[in-house]
């Protein structure tokens, strides 16, 4: 398997991988403690012309590609995995179905401000008994004369705090499993929606994550996404990608760790040596070394094919599978190298042993992606 990259992509990286060491790695623990939004590192985001490189110009994109999405994802994750989320968020499940689905209008009031950074997306999925099983959604939402009204709870919202609008799947019959959820676009000041306080977690603390709760929540109905029923249908237009991008977001984590790493087995003397001259150290620095060469041959394979229109359902969900448990090993990895000193809240080792859980649960998690393929198989 040989990838080759376009001259524009090779150069998008550079320029990518320029602005993480000028604006993402020096502010990351900083990120992680504070575990506040980054406001005003989203906007420059989004002046960038980062949040839109999916998007056709048209709308205010930057007509980049889905490869180089994942080149993005990857690059920005290498500094804060936090940071990468909520670019990963915008780009793709915030806004993707509002380009796809939603009318002119809430493409010119919502859409376009959210590809500049002024506006934030959030989407919400995920409920207490309902996240992989999207038929156990019990969110409701009912037509009423020219509105819809939801009622339910949302956990596990991406930008929830933050967020301008929310993307939410719905059910109009609870009895109907799949074939009757729907997505429905919320703004953050429609009537009956109330946004809880933020998750505490153990990782990604940079990136924030909550609940909300829609009450006798009321939203136009030119607010619906797609055509009554085609839910399922339409969230499986971008797993594809949401899996892809996953283990994108796995590679950089996982060459963070490998530098920090690396550099470490050399600066580490013991026994009047680097500890990089020992077989045993040497011995993960080469497992780690193999799993992110895998790791981009799989993300690049599949990100080339799902750019030119290709549903990968099981080569995605093995690149999310292959991806994120390769990344909790590199990060395992790391840590051992570093001894006690990966057990240090001031060396970024610990911040990528605790972050590279998040990828495990996000897109589906393994034992998910392990019953997709056998039944692909």
């Amino acid at each position: 398997m040989e990838l080759t990259f376009t001259e524009e992509q090779n150069t998008f990286r550079q320029s990518v991988a320029e602005f993480v060491a000028a604006e993402v790695t020096p502010v990351a623990e900083k990120q992680d403690r504070s575990g506040e939004f980054p406001r005003n590192w989203f906007r420059k985001c989004g002046e960038l012309g980062y949040l839109g490189v999916r998007y056709p110009h048209e709308i205010g994109g930057s007509d980049l590609g889905f490869t180089s999405y994942c080149i993005l994802c990857e690059e920005i994750a290498r500094g804060s995995l936090s940071m990468a989320l909520t670019v990963a968020m915008q780009c793709l499940m915030g806004t993707d179905f509002v380009f796809r689905l939603g009318t002119q209008k809430l493409k010119e009031k919502l859409l376009r401000p959210a590809i500049t950074g002024e506006k934030i997306s959030a989407f919400a999925l995920t409920e207490l008994d309902a996240g992989s099983d999207l038929g156990a959604i019990r969110t409701t939402v009912k037509r009423e004369g020219d509105e819809y009204v939801l009622d339910g709870n949302k956990t596990w919202v991406t930008n929830s705090s933050v967020a301008d609008f929310f993307v939410v799947l719905a059910t109009r019959n609870p009895d109907l499993g799949t074939d009757a959820v729907d997505f429905f676009l919320v703004e953050k000041d429609a009537p009956g929606l109330t946004v809880g306080r933020d998750i505490q977690k153990v990782g990604t603390r940079g990136s924030v994550c909550g609940k909300i709760s829609l009450r006798n929540c009321r939203i136009p109905a030119e607010n619906a996404l797609g055509e009554k029923g085609t839910g399922l249908a339409n969230m499986k237009e971008i797993l594809s990608q949401v899996r892809v991008m996953m283990g994108a977001l796995a590679l950089g984590l996982s060459r963070a760790a490998f530098e920090e790493a690396g550099k470490y087995s050399v600066e580490r003397v013991a026994f009047g040596r680097p500890i990089g001259k020992f077989q045993a150290i040497r011995h993960k620095l080469v497992d780690m070394a193999l799993d992110i060469h895998i790791m981009h041959m799989l993300v690049y394979n599949a990100a080339t094919r799902v750019e030119k229109g290709a549903r990968l359902m099981k080569e995605s969900a093995m690149v999310k599978l292959f991806s994120t448990e390769a990344a909790n090993r590199c990060a395992d990895n790391a840590s051992r190298i570093f001894a006690s000193y990966g057990y240090d809240m001031d060396h970024p080792v610990q911040r990528y042993f605790r972050d590279a859980r998040f990828l495990l649960i996000g897109g589906g998690t393994p034992e998910l992606l392990k019953n997709i393929i056998a039944k692909e198989l």
